[in-house]
């Protein structure tokens, strides 16, 4: 099994309340117009303190908070899909888990509604590559039980990018929040597994 907290950065509780700063900082005036002196006296600490935590400034910081939110999200996921006996047991939990994490994220939910193209951009072409990057970090070793390496790499790709199209532009014929109803969807396309043990031997 592999732990959430074995992936995921060791964030300081003063951290987590500089990156919380941050947030309301972009709800309140959206993301372009976020200084350093914002975040500061938002989180009431100095900018000189701010730059000890994030060198690097701004920018280092937005970055944080988008490591932050990835390593939140697998958390959860990883929680949920620990113990899934079948490929498709596997990917329902983890696909109806970041579903449901998305589209019950406030901030994600105020910043859509207030700058839907900055969002999009850090879900699709900035953003994916770091999100396919630490999504397979995350779930390799669970799919490689059930699939060769390269072929699992390849799924968790597909995977990740249904889930951010489908939060981002909802279909009426599916929710890939609800479970029935997502592994109605998936069934077609799940691969075969590779035979365990036990299915060898018989």
């Amino acid at each position: 099994m592999v732990e959430a907290g074995s992936l995921a950065r060791a964030w300081s509780p003063a951290e987590v309340d500089v990156l919380d700063a941050v947030k309301t900082c972009c709800e309140r005036w959206g993301i372009a117009k976020v200084t350093v002196d914002d975040i500061a006296r938002q989180s009431d600490v100095s900018r000189a303190t701010l730059y000890r935590m994030f060198p690097g400034g701004r920018d280092v910081i937005f970055e944080a908070l988008r490591v932050y939110e990835l390593d939140h999200l697998f958390g959860v996921l990883l929680a949920n899909i620990d113990g899934a006996r079948s490929l498709e047991d596997l990917l329902v939990s983890a696909i109806t888990c970041a579903t449901i994490e998305l589209r019950n994220n406030q901030h994600l939910a105020i910043m859509l509604a207030s700058e839907p193209g900055a969002v999009v951009g850090e879900l699709t072409v900035e953003g994916l590559p770091r999100i396919l990057r630490v999504s397979s970090s995350y779930l390799a070793p669970f799919v490689d039980r059930f699939l060769p390496p390269a072929q699992a790499r390849s799924l968790i790709d597909v995977v990740v990018r249904l889930v951010i199209s489908y939060f981002l532009s909802p279909a009426e014929s599916v929710d890939l929040g609800d479970e029935d109803s997502a592994r109605a969807f998936l069934a077609p396309f799940v691969p075969p597994e590779l035979p365990t043990t036990s299915q060898s031997i018989n």
